[in-house]
């Protein structure tokens, strides 16, 4: 990497770091469930517009996106999402001790958010000498059923101009150059039930249930691509002696091919078919969509890979792991686009009430986070 570089992030994190770990402290116990970031939307729009941040705005989506150097042309988005898994409303509880910082979604992904606030004020001071036009984003909706529908809306007003996106989540020495994509879905069956000696014979919806379960896990996987699926939870009936009239389950399949996908999702709505004809009513709610990987350039990604690894290992020494997720780069990557997804703290317990962050990873992180700014604009 550039000595230039490197030698302005070390100092720039070393004159900082304390003021992370001090944001750290507030943001964190701000509650921001997937699809009701607003409280936290609005403390980082206020904490950009204090420092010296020109043009900041909080979309429809709750994404707080800040735009610096030229908007002509294209651009580098640099983003980190502000939801956590948890349905929390309160403040959040949080405890330090022994250097750790404990509260949900400490690290997942509040202590990368702050890293990025603090490493893109350093961009903000100096906006007059980018060349490259920059999207500071604070993202909505990352997690779960959030459905990454912060950045797909991010990438439906800009995603014409974004030329390179990088997602500032999950731990320090893992990077993410893949998409992996799924389809979630929610199925009922209901029939008319009964009694269970009196009315022996009418179709029981756990059993329909139980044949249709059957049948997708009979489904001969494609080959071209690590494909999965699980049924993660099954509902139903009421009493020991009732035929159940209503059965539910959570079904999901995953690839990074988004040809996988397609051929998942023909699969399943050609069984779902198959079994309405076996004395239930059944009816799919698709819960959400994550896109796989579109069509890439596969050299171009590695090269860019290559470079953020580079970043990477200037700062950290540990084990790398590059691997295929399911992360906001998905959005990008199913469009063609080169993205990365990085971590630059170390924690533990990532979706635990009991998640914690190790305070003093944060300046290394700040290192990370600048130095593929300042690397981007060359």
């Amino acid at each position: 990497m550039n000595d230039m570089i490197k030698a302005a992030a070390e100092q720039f994190a070393r004159e900082n770091v304390k003021e992370a770990q001090n944001l750290l402290r507030t943001l964190g116990k701000i509650p921001a469930p997937s699809h009701d970031e607003g409280r936290r939307a609005a403390f980082v729009s206020e904490w950009f517009k204090s420092q010296e941040f020109k043009d900041v705005q909080i979309d429809a989506a709750q994404n707080v996106i800040c735009k610096l150097g030229p908007q002509d042309g294209d651009l580098i988005v640099f983003a980190a999402h502000t939801d956590i898994v948890f349905p929390d409303t309160a403040p959040l509880p949080m405890r330090e001790e022994d250097g750790r910082l404990y509260a949900p979604g400490i690290g997942d992904d509040t202590a990368n958010l702050v890293n990025l606030m603090i490493a893109a004020r350093h961009l903000a001071r100096r906006e007059d000498e980018l060349t490259q036009g920059v999207l500071i984003v604070a993202n909505a909706c990352e997690e779960g059923l959030g459905n990454l529908d912060g950045t797909k809306a991010l990438f439906a007003a800009y995603g014409a101009r974004v030329k390179a996106f990088y997602s500032l989540d999950g731990k320090l020495g893992h990077c993410c150059s893949g998409a992996v994509g799924s389809y979630r879905y929610r199925v009922t069956c209901r029939t008319a039930g009964g009694h269970s000696y009196a009315n022996f014979g009418n179709a029981n919806a756990i059993e329909c249930l139980a044949h249709l379960i059957e049948d997708l896990y009979a489904v001969k996987l494609p080959e071209s691509a690590r494909t999965t699926f699980n049924v993660g939870r099954i509902e139903g009936g009421s009493t020991v002696n009732s035929i159940a009239q209503y059965a539910a389950m959570l079904y999901e399949f995953r690839s990074p091919s988004q040809e996988c996908l397609d051929y998942m999702k023909v699969q399943f709505d050609a069984i779902l078919d198959a079994n309405r004809n076996r004395g239930g009513e059944f009816a799919a709610e698709l819960l959400g969509v994550r896109p796989g990987d579109g069509a890439l350039n596969r050299e171009a990604l590695q090269a860019f890979t290559a470079r953020t690894l580079d970043v990477i290992r200037s700062y950290y020494d540990g084990e790398l792991t590059v691997t295929p997720s399911s992360t906001d780069s998905n959005v990008p990557l199913s469009l063609g686009i080169m993205a990365n997804t990085l971590g630059t703290i170390v924690g533990m317990g990532a979706h635990t009430r009991e998640e914690w962050v190790d305070l003093s990873s944060m300046e290394t992180g700040l290192k990370i986070a600048l130095s593929l700014m300042l690397a981007a604009q060359r």
